[in-house]
């Protein structure tokens, strides 16, 4: 899979994708990362890429040629599956939509800045709308960075444990059970004695039973 990051700020993306997991996908080719900064495709000699709002109002928007001349070269490059644009009004990343989209190849994600991005991008490059809750930040670098951590991880062998990824919250719209390890005994308080009985079939049980009760409690919504 290769994702390119449109960014004003690609210094932002530069620790997220740097360790751990993401930085292990790439070393073994798994994934390819590339960011690139929309100054670089400025059309002034000030290397600026916003500008004010027709109509007045606060907040400067993000102009169509720096984004379009991005985009435009990418797509001359290789064929994309989507073009996303991180933005709080777009549909709330969920697993399923992590899912479909780590089967993808190529993607395109763009950090929106300042104010927004001219709508007639939206229009006419723009294929899926992502949001990741229900507030807004200083840009769309974060919620960039969280959506490819999201997708990454699940790309067989990222992960050297494949089934822990099928087994996370909200894989099957039930939050995950309760986890133990060692020590058994922490000043009285006991890891369940099921959970050390070797029987399976039984531990399977007991942990779908505790995933049910757990999201009854905390998200009842996702039962729905």
């Amino acid at each position: 899979m290769r994702i390119d990051i449109i960014t004003v700020l690609p210094d932002l993306l530069e620790s997220p994708f740097s360790a751990s997991i993401l930085k292990r996908a790439q070393d073994k080719g798994l994934v390819e990362i590339e960011i690139h900064n929309l100054r670089d495709y400025a059309t002034n000699k000030q290397n600026s890429i916003d500008d004010y709002a027709f109509g007045g109002g606060a907040g400067m928007v993000m102009q169509i040629e720096p984004i379009a001349a991005c985009i435009e070269k990418l797509q001359a490059e290789r064929s994309y599956d989507e073009v996303i644009f991180m933005t709080p009004d777009g549909e709330t990343l969920k697993q399923g939509m992590a899912n479909q989209l780590s089967l993808k190849e190529n993607l395109i994600v763009l950090a929106g800045h300042y104010k927004g991005i001219d709508e007639r991008i939206r229009e006419l490059f723009v294929t899926k709308e992502i949001s990741i809750g229900d507030f807004v930040l200083t840009g769309g670098e974060l919620p960039a960075a969280i959506l490819c951590d999201a997708i990454i991880r699940l790309i067989p062998g990222v992960i050297s444990d494949e089934t822990s990824a099928l087994t996370d919250s909200f894989q099957d719209n039930l939050l995950a059970p309760p986890v133990y390890t060692r020590p058994e005994d922490y000043k009285g308080s006991k890891v369940p004695e099921i959970l050390l009985s070797g029987d399976h079939k039984a531990i399977d049980k007991w942990r779908e039973e505790k995933a049910i009760e757990r999201t009854t409690q905390r998200r009842p919504d996702l039962l729905d």
